[in-house]
C-alpha cells in the first residue's frame, strides 16, 4: 500500500519539485558546462563563461559575429508558451548593432546576405511571422541556430536579443 511505503515515492516527488523550480522559477545555469538538447546547433556540450557578479568575467565582452552565446529568452512567444520565459537559449550571433535586416519571401537577409528562411508555422501549427525589416539597434543582436527548425531571431515572436539577456559566451566542446 502507498501509505505504508510513502518514503519510496519521496525521491520521485523531490525530482518533480526540483524540475518545476528549474523550469519555471530559476532556469539560469549554475555550472560552467551547458548541454544543448535541441537540433538548433550541431553541438551538444559546451563550456560557458558567464558575466557579472556571479560570473567568471566581471563584464560582458564585445560580441562578434560568429560568437556563440547563452541568453535568457524574453521574446513574445513566452505569452503562448510560458515555459520559455527566461529559458537559456544557445545560439550564434549573426547580426550586430547597425546591421540592416531585410526579408524577401520569408528569406531573412543581414546587410544583403541571406542568413536563413523563416518557416510559416510552428511544430504545433501556429502561425510564425518573420522578423520585421529593421536596423539592429545599439545593445541588440540577431541570433540564429544552424538548423532550419531553430526558433531564433528569424521570427518576430522570438526577436532580437538585448545585451542584458546574454548570460555568457559559449565555447562548443562537441
Amino acid at each position: 500500500h502507498m501509505r505504508r511505503r510513502w518514503y519510496l515515492y519521496l525521491p520521485v516527488f523531490a525530482i518533480w519539485a526540483l524540475a518545476y523550480v528549474r523550469l519555471f522559477l530559476d532556469p539560469t545555469p549554475r555550472l560552467p558546462i551547458v548541454f544543448n538538447w535541441t537540433p538548433s546547433l550541431p553541438y551538444r556540450v559546451a563550456y560557458l563563461t558567464t558575466f557579472g557578479v556571479t560570473g567568471t568575467q566581471a563584464a560582458p565582452p564585445t560580441l562578434h559575429r560568429g560568437d556563440y552565446i547563452l541568453f535568457a529568452f524574453a521574446g513574445d512567444a513566452k505569452q503562448q508558451y510560458p515555459g520559455l520565459r527566461g529559458q537559456p537559449f544557445f545560439k550564434m550571433v549573426r547580426g550586430l548593432p547597425g546591421d540592416t535586416i531585410t526579408v524577401q519571401d520569408r528569406r531573412v537577409l543581414i546587410n544583403g546576405e541571406a542568413v536563413g528562411h523563416a518557416k510559416s508555422q510552428t511544430f504545433d501549427h501556429r502561425a510564425l511571422d518573420p522578423i520585421l525589416p529593421t536596423v539592429i539597434p545599439p545593445g541588440s543582436y540577431y541570433v540564429q541556430g544552424s538548423s532550419p527548425d531553430s526558433f531564433d531571431s528569424r521570427y518576430r515572436s522570438s526577436g532580437l536579443v538585448r545585451a542584458e539577456q546574454v548570460i555568457g559566451l559559449v565555447r562548443p566542446l562537441f
